[in-house]
């Protein structure tokens, strides 16, 4: 069945339950689109875990090669990847007990969302976190 991403209520009610956001492929890279993304986020009352195995802190927060290594229960896995990479990830996702999973803006992969959605997890794709906590929840959690 073909993918779609739930109500704008749902989404809502999501990020509003949500509070440790994993997020792989965050770069430390100030000009990069993760970074800034997650700095807001952050910023918002969020706890932001960095994903990515070529960095040992972001955001003055530990940064984890995976998703597997991170020794804490995570919300929301935010993912920063190509859309071929994605699958893997929600595998991960799964395996970490995650409750939701969210491709980025321009990233779509429906066997993603299927091994996620099988999983028991929620998911959103082809969207962006911070615009839509922006929208949904303004005045923050």
């Amino acid at each position: 069945m073909a993918f779609e991403n739930p109500s704008r209520d749902d989404i809502k009610k999501l990020l509003s339950n949500t509070k440790v956001i994993a997020v792989v492929g965050l770069s430390d890279n100030r000009e990069r689109i993760s970074y800034m993304v997650s700095e807001a986020m952050k910023k918002k009352g969020y706890t932001i875990v960095p994903v990515n195995p070529k960095a040992t802190e972001i955001l003055d927060e530990t940064c984890y090669s995976s998703l597997s290594d991170i020794p804490f229960p995570v919300d929301l896995v935010n993912v920063f990847r190509r859309s071929e990479y994605t699958a893997e990830i929600a595998e991960e996702a799964v395996k970490i007990g995650a409750k939701a999973l969210w491709l980025q803006l321009g990233v779509f992969n429906q066997e993603a969302a299927d091994i996620a959605t099988e999983g028991g997890l929620a998911v959103v794709m082809d969207r962006c976190i911070k615009v839509e906590d922006s929208i949904l929840l303004p005045q923050g959690k």
